[in-house]
């Protein structure tokens, strides 16, 4: 079976920020799968299973209210490392292009008071959320993306390089 894209992604080198995970045409459109990393991966500890949900609900609920992006959200939602998020948007554009998107929605989890759908009603889980710590790392990451906005490391996936020998084995060059 072959690896997926986003399994194909140097994880040991990877940092926090906004990457072009994958884009697909559908029908005469194209979408493009974002890959917005909150931690570093198998550097730091993944990002608290309560504070993630509260996170999720916020800055989903930001985004489809966002006057200037609601009708180009498909999709926002965590990752199951649990070390960020992906956000499917319409259309192709760099990464860079919607880093001032994502740093307001992740600024935009201070002023929460509470967390949008976090009643029984509206939930699946709404005992597990921690709106204290999803305004720490929403604070944390929005602090990082405001000082790194000028980096390309923060929008560009690590390179590795695959050599295949003459016999098919494969080695990995970072």
């Amino acid at each position: 079976m072959e690896l997926i894209a986003s399994f194909s992604v140097d994880h040991t080198a990877i940092v926090p920020g906004i990457f072009t995970s994958r884009v697909d045409t559908v029908g005469e459109h194209q979408i493009t799968t974002y890959d917005i990393r909150v931690t570093r991966p198998n550097r730091e500890p993944a990002i608290d299973v309560s504070a993630m949900h509260s996170l999720e609900h916020i800055i989903a609920t930001y985004l489809r209210n966002d006057p200037d992006w609601k009708d180009e959200v498909i999709y926002w939602g965590p990752m199951g490392c649990l070390t960020g998020f992906y956000l499917i948007l319409k259309g192709n554009r760099a990464p860079q292009e919607i880093q001032k998107l994502i740093l307001s929605a992740f600024q935009s989890v201070q002023n929460a008071d509470i967390v949008p759908g976090a009643e029984e009603k509206n939930c699946g889980n709404y005992l597990l959320h921690n709106l204290r710590m999803a305004k720490w790392y929403a604070a944390k990451f929005a602090d990082y993306l405001a000082e790194h906005a000028d980096d390309p490391l923060i929008y560009e996936y690590p390179k590795t390089e695959r050599l295949v020998t003459d016999d098919g084995q494969h080695f990995y060059d970072s």
